[in-house]
Parts: C-alpha cells; structure tokens; sequence
C-alpha cells in the first residue's frame, strides 16, 4: 500500500533522480528554456529544504519505502495594502516517478497537500504548469483546479 509522508534526508537520492525526470519533461517541452539532463536543486540544497518548514517536501513510497513521486510545496503570505491577507501552499512541482505512473500516485500526494494546506489554515493551494506539459494540466484539472492569472510571453 502506498503512503505519503514528509520527506527525509534518506529519500534525498530518490528525490535527486524524480527532479531529473520533471527537468526532461520541461526540456523536452522547451529546450529553448531548459537545459537537460539536470535539477534544480543541489543534494546540499534539497537537504536545506527538507529541514524547512516553510517548504515542506512530500513523498509517496510504496510498502518497502521506495519512493514513488514527490511534491515540493512553499508557504506563501500574503496582505498589506493591495491584497487581503492570506497564506497560500503553493505546490512547486509535484512529480510522478515513470514506472509508477497511473497508479494514483500524483492523486496521492496532490491530496495530501490539499489536507495538509487545510490543517495548517491555508486560503488555497497554488501552482503553475507549463502548456508545453498537457498531461499535467489535464491531471491538475482532474484534480479540481481551475486557471486564476495566466502567464504569456512573446519570444524575441
């Protein structure tokens, strides 16, 4: 049965090779944006992230505990003059790992941060995906999300 929990520094390695996977997704996507085969994180960094609150990782592992996909989250405040205050979960990336795809691993874990979200007050949960990755825009849609701003650009 598979799980989802925090991540810890042993999944580190895992977690390396998943941030590999999503890079070649964006690479293959847009090369003209993304280098590839790397990550966006350093093992170093990622071990910063994980002991921070404010970025929580999560992991989903099956019954021997190898992980399966991850979801890389960030607190986000906001208030002040222009905007109501509020503290938003923004989901940076979550990543399904090839071999475990569409065993409702992404569901799993998207779920868990939606409930963590919850539990620590959040007004919503966020985040951004490429167009170039329709089968992730089509998984967040499944999942309930709906477009709040859109990102466009023109390439000089």
């Amino acid at each position: 049965m598979n799980t989802v929990r925090r991540a810890e520094a042993r999944d580190i390695p895992a977690i390396m090779d998943l941030l590999v996977q999503v890079n070649m997704v964006h690479h293959n996507g847009r090369p003209d944006l993304f280098k590839g085969p790397t990550t966006k994180y350093t093992g170093e960094e990622l071990s910063q992230i994980l002991q921070n609150d404010e970025t929580p990782v999560f992991v989903c592992v099956d019954g021997d505990d190898r992980v399966l996909g991850h979801g890389f989250c960030v607190l986000e405040r906001y208030g002040g003059q222009l905007m109501t205050e509020r503290t938003t979960l923004y989901i940076d990336d979550i990543c399904v790992d090839e071999t475990a795809r569409g065993q409702r691993v992404g569901e799993a874990i998207y779920r868990h941060i939606v409930g963590y979200a919850r539990s620590i007050g959040c007004y919503n949960v966020t985040l951004n995906v490429w167009t170039c990755n329709p089968g992730a825009m089509k998984f967040y849609e499944r999942m309930g999300l709906t477009p709040y701003k859109v990102g466009m650009e023109q390439i000089l």
